[in-house]
């Protein structure tokens, strides 16, 4: 018997599918979701997926796309979307180099209106679309579809502001699968819901509303005081109703609110989006109640473990296998553990990263000294400056990509005020299958820029220890970046020391060449100068260590006494590390000795794996050592040409 998935080629082919052969096609999606996502060694987003297989079908059921503008909120949710859309045969890529992304791409399908990878955008950038619609004339709709934990982001609510303060004509989907709202309110409310939306009831309640208001004007107590009455009689009326149905707060905003309603119920989501697509002159909110993992009893059991993966269907390790290095994120809260310990004065800040950041436990241990804002890193950011004002050592642990949303704070309220928050930015330089939107590709730049900020990477685990400890004993702002996955694997064992801020160490001497590499890129620069060492050529490699301060001495003692300096991090080139080494060298007469700076490209990176791209972009130990040779061979040649012509 064929699938009804192999039937769907596009949204249309949905629409003349009967109740009962959707939910077959929904078992068959989530079934081939598992399955996707086991494909590909097991990681995806997968619970989040799960979640929104009906919610989907009955959006590409009832709206037409891409004429009909459907958004996504983080986007992580789009697996189903791209499967209906035509992209089924390529789902065995999701996530892989050179394959399908894990979000939505404009590049990628007309049905990915809008890219996303972090939380909060959606309503804002749908805003943006219906206002596009409203002033080209044209007429088609526009739907954002947020999570309840997107909508803790500020952005969220100052496009919900503005949508509502604007009127158009929007449909906000507000996904909430945090399971606060018990059945048996829920069924309550979606039987007023179906009075709510019947297009009879709301004619008749505008055309009371309009009756009762011009009455008003013939009351004999007075224009005034009749007004007062009537006002009140509507909050009356509004209280009771909100007693069944929490709307006034959406109200607020000036959009219209419906539900909550079943997610998983498709029937009553088709009949529900059939009638707010018909509201016209205000934006319009819809409450659906969804589980993330449903369908699939062991993602359902545990949403956070299988929000990133099939975690069920993971082979035990072989009792004598070699034990995995713990990861960065692992090694850094193990530290914060310790640093909260030690020092009363430490906490650490997360924005909805606790999982993520490696903090989870440490918040079982520490309730009281870990705290997450929610995806909130403006406010995480200030509320750290609050802290450190009162003599707190906050430690914001934030991913590379998504501090840059907390910039200005930074700037604001720390810098200015020369406060000692320690930024911990994991997820910096090639962040592997998130890919675009999570590259931390521009951290060492954006935050280098700013006076009295510390800017530190470590070369491994034990160093990324220390680093922390040095950072809570120092007086300014401090930052210390660190890249996704596991370290070379050093014992981390041992007691945090303090480092000299802006001392850089010497792994080797060398002669011939200077490597000089910040953060993951110096294992790499190790890695070459062995190889260079195989063709005779003697490199001195560097740990740099510091971005800001420089240890300038020793960028100069190579300067003079090599060959030449090559730097490598994983950063863009502008404002980068690199860029800090030539204008020590360009300041002491020496630009020239700067023979090549590796970096990440002045462009967006897609998905993919770290050590692939270390391998394209020359930031893995074999790249390093070619280019190094390429160069020393053309100062080669340049060398003999000028003595030739002497």
């Amino acid at each position: 018997m064929s699938l009804l998935l192999d039937k769907i080629d596009s949204p249309a082919d949905l629409r003349d599918l009967s109740p009962e052969e959707l939910e077959q096609l929904a078992t068959e999606i989530r079934e081939e979701l598992v399955n996707t996502i086991q494909g590909i060694g097991g990681g995806g987003h997968l619970a989040s997926n799960l979640g929104v297989v009906e919610l989907t079908l009955a959006l590409h059921r009832q709206f037409d796309s891409p004429r009909d503008r459907m958004l996504w909120d983080v986007s992580h949710q789009v697996y189903v979307h791209k499967m209906v859309t035509g992209r089924r045969g390529q789902m065995e890529t999701i996530r892989q180099y050179q394959g399908l992304s894990g979000f939505a791409d404009r590049n990628e399908s007309p049905h990915d209106l809008f890219g996303a990878g972090h939380a909060g955008t959606s309503i804002s950038a749908a805003t943006g679309m219906a206002a596009a619609r409203d002033l080209r004339g044209e007429d088609h709709h526009v739907i954002a579809v947020i999570g309840d934990g997107a909508m803790t982001a500020g952005m969220a609510f100052e496009g919900l502001n503005h949508a509502g303060h604007l009127g158009t004509n929007l449909i906000v989907i507000l996904n909430d699968n945090s399971m606060s709202i018990s059945p048996n309110v829920g069924a309550l409310s979606r039987n007023v819901n179906k009075l709510r939306i019947e297009p009879h009831y709301r004619r008749f309640k505008q055309e009371i509303e309009g009756r009762i208001d011009g009455m008003v004007e013939q009351f004999p107590i007075g224009r005034n005081l009749a007004r007062d009455v009537w006002q009140g009689a509507q909050r009356v009326q509004s209280s009771m109703r909100d007693l069944i149905v929490p709307a006034s707060f959406w109200e607020q905003f000036g959009f219209d609110y419906y539900g909550p309603i079943d997610g998983h119920n498709l029937g009553e989501l088709e009949a529900t989006l059939s009638a707010v697509k018909k509201v016209r002159g205000k934006p319009v909110l819809l409450h659906i109640l969804t589980n993330k993992g449903h369908g699939i009893p062991e993602a359902a059991a545990d949403p956070v473990k299988s929000h990133s993966g099939t975690f069920w269907l993971k082979k035990p390790p072989a009792p004598d296998a070699p034990k995995a290095p713990p990861t960065y994120s692992q090694v850094f809260a193990n530290a914060v553990g310790e640093l909260i310990e030690q020092d009363p004065r430490v906490v650490a800040i997360t924005a909805a990263m606790l999982e993520g950041t490696g903090l989870a436990a440490t918040q079982k241990e520490h309730p009281e000294r870990v705290f997450d804002v929610g995806i909130a890193e403006q406010h995480g950011v200030t509320f750290a400056a609050g802290l450190a004002t009162q003599g707190m050592r906050p430690i914001a642990a934030i991913y590379s990509t998504f501090l840059q949303r907390g910039f200005d704070s930074i700037v604001h309220d720390i810098v200015v005020q020369k406060l000692p928050v320690i930024f911990a930015l994991d997820r910096a330089g090639f962040v592997g299958d998130d890919g675009k939107t999570h590259q931390g590709f521009i951290d060492t730049s954006y935050l280098r820029c700013l006076p009295n900020m510390v800017v530190s990477a470590p070369k491994d685990e034990a160093e990324l220890r220390d680093l922390l400890a040095t950072a809570v004993a120092h007086d300014t702002p401090f930052s210390v970046r660190y890249p996704r996955g596991a370290g070379p694997g050093v014992p981390t064992d041992q007691p945090m020391k303090k480092i000299p801020v802006g001392q850089s160490e010497l792994l080797r001497d060398g002669r011939d060449i200077t490597l000089i590499g910040f953060g993951a890129s110096v294992i790499e620069c190790v890695k070459a100068a062995d190889l260079l060492a195989l063709e005779g050529i003697d490199a001195r490699v560097i740990n740099a260590r510091f971005a800001k301060p420089l240890d300038e001495d020793a960028i100069l003692a190579a300067a003079r006494e090599t060959g030449g300096i090559i730097t490598a991090e994983e950063n863009v080139r502008a404002g980068g590390f690199g860029e800090a080494v030539l204008a020590v060298l360009a300041d002491n007469g020496l630009p020239e000795t700067l023979l090549l700076n590796l970096t990440m490209p002045d462009d967006i990176v897609d998905h993919g794996p770290q050590k692939v791209y270390r391998g394209v972009y020359d930031l893995d130990g074999d790249g390093i050592a070619r280019r190094a040779m390429e160069v020393l061979k053309d100062r080669g040649a340049e060398r003999k040409e000028s003595l030739a012509t002497a």
